[in-house]
């Protein structure tokens, strides 16, 4: 514990800067001489002397050997695992790094359907089969459930050949699955196991939140340390802690996707923020906690909302990280893009993300209860002064097709493509990714048998103005294919 005292990243940052050191290296703007002066007033002169380039003395985020090595020492040690790497472009590039460095051209890889589009990047860059798991829905609440190890194990024994697993736990409603059990499977049957724990990086520092990826084994798991923690933003963390995969390739796949010009201020966030939550998380945790449930409480009293607890989602056999709030507001007559409209233009309040059903309120570790109750007396204003006309409005999803036909690499390369209408695309090969939003699950990938259902689907969609993530033009008529010939 006593080394965690130390940021030697920041350590090192803060006393170069202190001595003013005259610049010849890039940055261009030299400690912040030439930034413009509305932008330098507002942000202080300080933080410029932090934006440096590789030298000795700040290490090398490409093969570290000095301090930003010590800082990601620290970092392994404070998650339990044998290897962390700084990222500095986000999880979305962590999850490239965790196929390409478990994976070869031509292996298949199991992976939930609700998983971020990053993974498709992924897939296509390492060459893989993908074996899609369908989500589960979930009516009543309307929110989509990640993959139960009974799902993994179902697909292990259907797929012997498959190389690995892919999970995301948290889901973007700070819903767990069981990583412990996912992990067990994984390991007895020699598979890896890969963890999006983007949402999921404070999990392990409080004792009342669900286990973290890097607690139960996971052979990778990148994190988003600027999510929840105190990093700044695309500040992020790859974990390794595998006897299956070989670290040597990991670190070089680690450095092919990292930049040669890291910006050493988001660097030194991550250094800081690790220390903040070892030192500090537990109880800076604990007020995020209570003002969440405080929040949860209040909002469902409410007539025309409701959040969903702990215990509702540990029935269905998941876990939940109650610092997400996932206020449902079909109740209110209107979507949940309108609600999250007032809260922004009336209220000043900008949640994370919404959706038809759901605005979803993401809490940090620098959340406080004064937040909360702000967001609550809105919504209850809002309840008091608009009145909608409740519809009918159902989250489903249809069948997903199963049939792979072509790699996606292979599709995403090829230039043999055409459009055709939606009508008259069953039975095709689909060149393109479509994804409505609710659920936020791709119901077309490229490779893809189509399928009328997919088909009729898309029709529907269409025909109640609902823009589909992927869709190439104004409205939805037609679908890229492959074509034979």
């Amino acid at each position: 514990m006593k080394k965690q005292n130390r940021a030697p990243l920041f350590e090192t940052l803060l006393s170069r800067s202190k001595r003013h050191v005259t610049s010849f290296h890039t940055p261009g703007h030299k400690n912040g001489r030439s930034i413009d002066k509305r932008l330098r007033s507002f942000t202080g002169k300080s933080a410029y002397y932090f934006d440096v380039t590789v030298f000795p003395e700040v290490d090398s985020l490409h093969d570290p050997t000095g301090i930003i090595k010590k800082a990601q020492e620290l970092m392994a040690l404070a998650y339990g695992v044998s290897h962390s790497f700084f990222l500095v472009n986000g999880s979305s590039v962590g999850n490239m790094i965790m196929f390409m460095s478990a994976c070869k051209p031509g292996d298949s890889v199991i992976i939930s359907r609700n998983a971020h589009k990053s993974v498709m990047s992924g897939v296509i860059q390492s060459g893989l089969w993908p074996i899609w798991l369908q989500p589960k829905v979930d009516q009543n609440l309307d929110i989509v459930f990640d993959s139960s190890p009974e799902q993994i194990e179902a697909a292990i024994k259907q797929y012997p050949e498959s190389k690995a697993v892919f999970v995301t736990s948290p889901t973007y409603n700070g819903i767990t699955t069981n990583l412990a059990k996912i992990a067990e499977i994984c390991h007895e049957n020699g598979k890896v196991l890969l963890v999006d724990e983007a949402h999921g990086a404070h999990l392990r520092f409080h004792s009342n939140l669900p286990v973290s990826a890097t607690e139960v084994g996971a052979d990778l798991c990148v994190q988003s340390t600027h999510k929840m923690l105190s990093a700044l933003s695309q500040g992020s963390a790859l974990h390794f802690n595998s006897e299956l995969l070989d670290i040597k390739r990991v670190k070089k796949i680690v450095s092919l996707y990292q930049t040669t010009s890291p910006n050493y201020l988001i660097l030194a966030s991550l250094d800081l923020a690790r220390r903040q939550a070892v030192l500090q998380g537990e109880q800076m945790l604990d007020k995020v906690i209570k003002a969440a449930e405080y929040g949860r409480k209040r909002i469902n009293q409410l007539k025309s909302y409701s959040c969903f607890t702990r215990q509702e989602i540990n029935k269905h056999g998941f876990d939940l990280d109650v610092t997400k709030l996932t206020i449902n507001v079909t109740r209110t007559g209107f979507s949940g893009y309108y609600i999250a409209d007032i809260l922004a233009k009336e209220y000043n309040i900008q949640v994370d993300c919404a959706d038809i059903f759901n605005l979803i309120a993401i809490m940090g570790i620098g959340s406080d209860l004064s937040d909360v109750k702000t967001l609550v007396d809105a919504l209850t204003d809002i309840e008091q002064k608009y009145h909608g006309h409740q519809e009918n409005w159902i989250l489903q999803i249809p069948s997903l097709p199963t049939e792979m036909v072509m790699m996606p690499r292979e599709v995403f390369l090829s230039r043999k493509t055409k459009r055709v209408h939606i009508t008259k695309a069953a039975g095709q090969i689909a060149a393109q990714t479509l994804t409505p939003y609710p659920p936020g699950i791709p119901i077309l990938i490229p490779g893809e048998r189509i399928t009328k259902e997919i088909c009729d689907y898309l029709m529907d969609l269409s025909a109640k103005d609902i823009r589909i993530s992927g869709q190439e033009t104004e409205e939805l008529r037609t679908i890229k294919v492959v074509a034979s010939h």
